[in-house]
């Protein structure tokens, strides 16, 4: 669909006013659109001005619904804005600000309970890598992983 750069605009508009967006993927729909590099900058720069696109804010939902509803780690969020664009200080920035270090072991210890609940007690060597794997992949730090496995091993 071939739009005028004003048409652009003010659906560009609507949608960061739909929810929060990324400046790279607003300047990458704009030419989907049509307009060219040179227009679809103009058109992020006078989102960004006028507050319709933020990437700090951006970054901060993004951290904050990946962690909170997809429960996520660190890594694979920090991967995923990174994809996207967005620079290492507003990441880090994000993360330390919308996840709290003992609510982050929790979530991972919690991921790793539903899991275990699939696998045979006792577990075997196979299936602690399997517990390893799972939460590595989901973006957890191995330090943290391993944290979390000794306190479910740890009798209570």
């Amino acid at each position: 669909m071939k739009l005028t750069y004003d048409q652009a605009l003010n659906h560009a508009a609507a949608l960061c006013s739909q929810s929060e967006r990324c400046p790279g993927d607003i300047f990458t729909k704009a030419q989907s659109w049509g307009l060219t590099e040179p227009e679809a900058a103009r058109l992020v720069g006078y989102l960004t001005s006028e507050g319709f696109l933020d990437e700090a804010r951006f970054a901060r939902a993004f951290v904050n619904d990946k962690f909170r509803f997809e429960q996520w780690g660190r890594v694979k969020i920090r991967y995923a804005l990174r994809a996207k664009g967005i620079d290492d200080g507003l990441i880090d920035e994000a993360l330390d600000e919308k996840i709290d270090s003992d609510e982050y072991i929790a979530t991972c210890s919690d991921l790793l309970i539903k899991k275990m609940r699939t696998l045979n007690l006792p577990l075997s060597p196979s299936d602690r890598a399997r517990l390893l794997r799972f939460a590595a992949q989901r973006g957890f730090e191995s330090y943290i992983i391993s944290k979390a496995l000794h306190s479910l091993s740890a009798p209570s």
